[in-house]
This record gives structure tokens, sequence and C-alpha cells, in this order.
């Protein structure tokens, strides 16, 4: 059975001609977003506080949408930051926003030299080390290394 498939596909390739190639669309990237994580916002009292944050320890960078909002892409998954008093934090219920870092203990010096503060310090878990911190605004963060 996989013999004649392969054969139909590779009759299908060869009758095909290089131009319609480009044509047939590349399902698997549409199939691998469908009903996933695609976006997060976090609140943030002080927009510019926040970008200055985030760009310091771990170079993200930002497009502003206005005075109360700005975006980040690239880092795991995309998300923004919205102008607003309240927190992130897990002793409220708030979901836990986990960054990945190669050195734990450099991540958290930079942290620290950024005005956040660690809230839970390096502790180990099944399958590696974490800790907990709070950006400028008190929104409650992870980072874990291996």
């Amino acid at each position: 059975m996989k013999y004649i498939l392969a054969l139909v596909l590779s009759l299908f390739i060869a009758s095909t001609s290089a131009n319609n190639l480009s044509e047939i669309k590349d399902v698997s990237t549409d199939m691998t977003k469908n009903n996933k994580i695609n976006y997060i916002e976090i609140p943030a009292k002080n927009i510019a506080a926040t970008k200055a944050f985030f760009t310091e320890v771990f170079g993200w960078s930002f497009v502003d949408y206005g005075p109360d909002y700005s975006s980040f892409t690239a880092q795991g998954v995309d998300g923004g930051f919205f102008k607003s008093e309240l927190v992130v934090s897990t002793k409220n219920g708030s979901p836990l926003i986990v960054l990945y870092s190669d050195s734990l203990e450099a991540t958290q010096d930079k942290i620290e030299k950024a005005g956040g503060k660690i809230i839970k310090p390096i502790f180990s878990f099944p399958g590696g080390r974490r800790f907990h911190f709070s950006d400028p605004n008190g929104n409650e963060f992870a980072v874990w290394s291996e």
C-alpha cells in the first residue's frame, strides 16, 4: 500500500509543472496554528518602563500602537502590553508566563539590575530549575532552565 501511495505521489509531482508547485498551499503551517495559543496581552501600569525593562533584560523589541499599547513579536509567542492598573499574579489566579534561559543565574542578575524583583528564589522541579520575578509593574513571570 505504501508503495502505491509513493508511486501516485511521484507521478503527481512529475506531472506538475514547476510553476504549479509554487501554487500548492502549505497547509501544515495553518494546521499547526489552528487552536493554538497565538497571542497574549499583559497589563502594564507604565508602558515605557515595561518596554525598557524587557528590552534591557531579554532583548525584546516593540511596536507602539498609541500611548496605551505596545506589541512584541518573535518571543516564543507574540503579544502586547496594554495600559492598566491590573497585575498578573498566580496569587490571584492568573496564568504564569514562563520564559526560558540558558543561564538562570545570569538572567536573574539582569532582572534585578533592571529593577525587577525576585519573588520566588531559584528552586528545582522535575525537569529543571526556575525562579519567579515581578516586572516594574508588579506582574509575575517565571524563568526556567534545564
